[in-house]
């Protein structure tokens, strides 16, 4: 998987230039007719840079025409700027048909109106959807999009450094992965884990692996739920293991790069995406033959840690004039032959646990799929994009924990600041 996908993933707010396109093809009739099916008609499909491989595009176009008798066009969206140019499109009358959505975008675009209504399309082919990955597609109990692939974080580890110190198996739980990094410290010269103080995204997938939730209702509002006992858990494995590592306390996990950190060969493991060994190897190509992947343990052998779900949904424009052709194209590119297809040739973990064995042979994907089903994301509300802004209060709460004040006095340092961003008008 392209690097540029995953860091988008996890992006929430993004500004650039304005445009908008749409079909070429100004029929309003939404109907088959006939032998000739929707002949003459042509549907605008919106993709990110990254997310669609070639072949699959080619496959799954070659399918849907000689299904539809129409035409599908393939435009391919960069990142910067997508929310400006997706809501300008779907503002106007004549958007694109179907298009790709961020999953924590989706909910802010289907109380905006933009999104159809596709529930009759989980009733024939999504019954098996994974309900962490679909989650981000329902809202007030609607299905306004499909949920296309999902990715998470990982342990990647050093294979020599776990060997010097004696350990011959990944850990399968928290207090195991703990118990190995200690001996990592103890048995060899190495950084036992490079665990940045403002990982925020792993802290996240802890809360999640806790039951927490980030905000809270308060009357009509959202409020901060930071001072939450299942939070302060959470803040305290990462206290925990942040302890074992030498990383800058007020840094995130791309200040520096982590890869290129572990590429100097002196860190036992680290928490990060699968794409994140690739800068590992362009800085330091011998190492590629010491990474290793496993999954991020939990508290339990029987359940991995929580983990952020970043990923796509897939969706139809409420103003398409060819809604019906649309479905069409998204029952074959959810069917499982695509949706597989897709898993395979992009690395990504599909929306269905029944289709995670296409993803054999890819390392970093086949450790990152058993912890999907128990994954989730940040709070699904339009209020949430503007807490993301630099400076994040979340990663400020952190810093303050791991610089000694207490769970509770770092949550009541960032209440103010976070409680604001929540308030702001979208």
């Amino acid at each position: 998987m392209k690097r540029k996908l995953i860091a988008a993933i996890g992006a929430v707010v993004m500004i650039g230039s304005v445009a908008a396109c749409g079909s070429d093809d100004d029929s309003s009739s939404n109907k088959a007719s006939g032998k000739d099916g929707y002949k003459g008609q042509t549907l605008t499909v919106w993709v990110m840079d990254g997310s669609a491989p070639d072949q699959w595009q080619k496959d799954l176009t070659a399918a849907f025409e000689k299904k539809t008798k129409a035409k599908v066009k393939f435009e391919i969206q960069q990142w910067n700027g997508i929310q400006q140019k997706l809501t300008t499109a779907l503002s106007e009358s004549n958007p694109p048909d179907v298009f790709e959505v961020g999953n924590t975008q989706t909910p802010s675009y289907a109380q905006s109106g933009g999104l159809a209504d596709l529930g009759d399309l989980k009733s024939s082919v999504g019954s098996d959807w994974t309900e962490s990955i679909n989650k981000s597609a329902i809202v007030d109990g609607k299905q306004y999009a499909a949920p296309w692939y999902v990715a998470n974080r990982v342990v990647l580890y050093n294979k020599k450094i776990w060997k010097d110190a004696g350990i011959t198996d990944t850990p399968k739980t928290r207090d195991e992965f703990y118990k190995d990094l200690q001996q990592i410290g103890k048995k060899t010269k190495a950084e036992p884990i490079y665990l940045p103080g403002q990982n925020w995204y792993h802290f996240v997938g802890l809360t999640i692996g806790e039951g927490a939730e980030l905000v809270k209702k308060d009357g009509d509002k959202y409020v901060s739920n930071l001072a939450d006992p299942k939070v302060t858990a959470a803040m305290e494995t990462y206290k925990k293991f942040q302890a074992l590592s030498k990383a800058p306390k007020d840094k995130d996990e791309a200040t520096p790069q982590q890869g290129e950190v572990f590429a100097k060969g002196k860190t036992g493991a680290f928490i990060g995406m699968g794409w994140e060994a690739g800068i590992a190897i362009k800085a330091n190509p011998a190492i590629e033959k010491e990474i290793g992947y496993f999954t991020i343990p939990g508290a339990s052998a029987d359940k991995p840690e929580g983990v952020f779900l970043g990923g796509s949904n897939l969706a139809v424009a409420e103003g398409s004039k060819k809604q019906d052709l649309a479905k069409e194209f998204l029952k074959l590119a959810l069917s499982d032959k695509f949706e597989g297809q897709l898993a395979k040739e992009g690395g990504v973990i599909p929306n269905k646990t029944s289709l995670e064995s296409n993803l054999d042979g890819n390392a970093a994907a086949q450790a990152a799929a058993p912890a999907a089903a128990g994954g989730g994301t940040t709070p699904l509300i339009p209020e949430w994009a503007p807490v993301e802004n630099a400076p994040n209060p979340i990663k400020t709460y952190m810093t303050a924990v791991l610089k000694g004040k207490s769970p509770a006095d770092a949550a009541k340092q960032v209440e103010g600041e976070f409680n604001k961003r929540l308030a702001q008008q979208q």
